[in-house]
């Protein structure tokens, strides 16, 4: 019997970027296993609202539901129409849309991130766009900016990850040299 590698799971990314990016590219589709590992990664906290989501689309388990899902972006002609497929069919917001994809896709989509936002200065209403094609002129604007943002030869996720980082670490200082100014809530009072 083979003993499941669970340390795979402690570098989250990189299970992501390695596995299930291969096994969608290999099968068209993926599991509920792996695509909330996804969810999970971009915002644990919508796990249990995304699985309401999927079975509420008339599926009796979420794996059947994820597979349809996954299926019908790996038969979407093009980038804009993959997304297209979890804002309009599936009722997803561009942020977690754009983790799903990147994971899917990675040399063709970025994850759509307020703090990436916040470093390029610009793009902050994208996700409220309306019609869907103007989200999707605003979206690819978006991933030209942060191509363009890192003049280093880095991929486009390692582009991403580089202007999350300088926002983190900007935040991060100022945090220090306010001294953490605001009240602390409960989940971060020391024990």
């Amino acid at each position: 019997m083979k003993q499941t590698d669970y340390l795979k799971y402690y570098h989250l990314e990189e299970y992501l970027f390695r596995e299930v990016s291969n096994r969608f590219c290999n099968d068209g589709y993926i599991t509920a296993f792996d695509f909330f590992c996804i969810v999970i990664w971009k915002a644990n906290r919508a796990k249990s609202k995304i699985a309401k989501r999927l079975l509420s689309k008339g599926y009796d388990d979420l794996d059947s539901a994820v597979k349809a899902l996954t299926k019908s972006i790996s038969e979407a002609s093009e980038p804009k129409y993959r997304l297209q497929v979890l804002l309009d069919n599936w009722g997803f917001r561009l942020p977690m849309a754009s983790a799903i994809l990147t994971v899917l896709y990675p040399e063709e989509f970025t994850i759509y991130d307020v703090r990436v936002c916040e470093v390029l200065k610009n793009f902050q209403d994208v996700q409220n766009k309306r019609p869907f094609d103007k989200l999707w002129n605003s979206y690819e604007e978006y991933i030209k900016s942060v191509k363009a943002a890192v003049g280093e030869n880095l991929s486009l996720r390692d582009k991403d990850r580089w202007l999350w980082g300088n926002s983190f670490a900007s935040q991060l200082k100022k945090d220090i040299e306010n001294k953490f100014p605001g009240k602390l809530d409960n989940s971060e009072s020391e024990t």
